[in-house]
C-alpha cells in the first residue's frame, strides 16, 4: 500500500450540498442564507472582534498598564547550572558552549537558586543580591559586563 491509493472509509464523507441549483433542490433562490441582509452577500466575513454593531468586548473593558518601550530583556540562568561548567571564568559564550544558554540571548541575568561550591569568576550583565552573595562566599567575583 502506499499513500495513492490512501481513501477515507466509506460513508465517512458526504456529498457538499448543492444550494441555488432550482426548485427541485430544495434550496434554490436564496440558498439557505433567508432575505437580505450583511449575512446573505457573497464574500461576507465578519472582522475579528465584531459583535453586529455593538460595542466589542474589548472596548467595553478597560485598559489597565502600559510597555516599557526601554525594558531589555535578559535570559535568566540559576547558579545550580552555572555550578555544572567547568572551568575558573564563565561569560556568555562559555554559558552557550555548555549549552546553557541560547547563543543568540543578547543580555544575561544570573539568579541565586542552587548552590557554588569552587571561586569561579562570572561575567554576566544583571546580578541578583543572592546570587552575589553566594558567589563571593565561595571566594568568586561576579563582574557586571555591559
Amino acid at each position: 500500500m502506499n499513500l495513492s491509493q490512501l481513501h477515507p472509509a466509506k460513508g465517512a464523507r458526504k456529498n457538499d450540498r448543492r444550494v441555488g441549483r432550482g426548485p427541485g433542490s430544495g434550496r434554490q433562490k436564496t440558498s439557505g442564507r433567508g432575505h437580505k441582509g450583511q449575512l446573505s452577500n457573497a464574500g461576507f466575513t465578519a472582522l475579528r472582534g465584531f459583535e453586529g454593531g455593538q460595542m466589542p468586548l474589548v472596548r467595553r473593558l478597560p485598559k489597565r498598564g502600559f510597555t516599557n518601550v526601554f525594558r531589555k530583556e535578559a535570559a535568566v540562568i540559576n547558579l545550580d547550572r552555572l555550578a555544572k561548567i567547568a572551568g575558573a571564568e564563565i561569560g556568555p559564550a562559555e554559558m552557550a558552549a555548555a549549552g546553557v544558554l541560547k547563543p543568540a540571548s543578547a543580555r544575561v541575568k544570573i539568579l541565586g537558586r542552587g548552590e557554588i561550591s569552587e571561586a569561579k569568576t562570572i561575567r554576566a550583565h544583571q546580578f541578583s543580591a543572592s546570587a552575589v552573595k553566594k558567589i563571593e562566599a565561595a571566594g568568586g567575583k561576579a563582574v557586571v559586563v555591559e
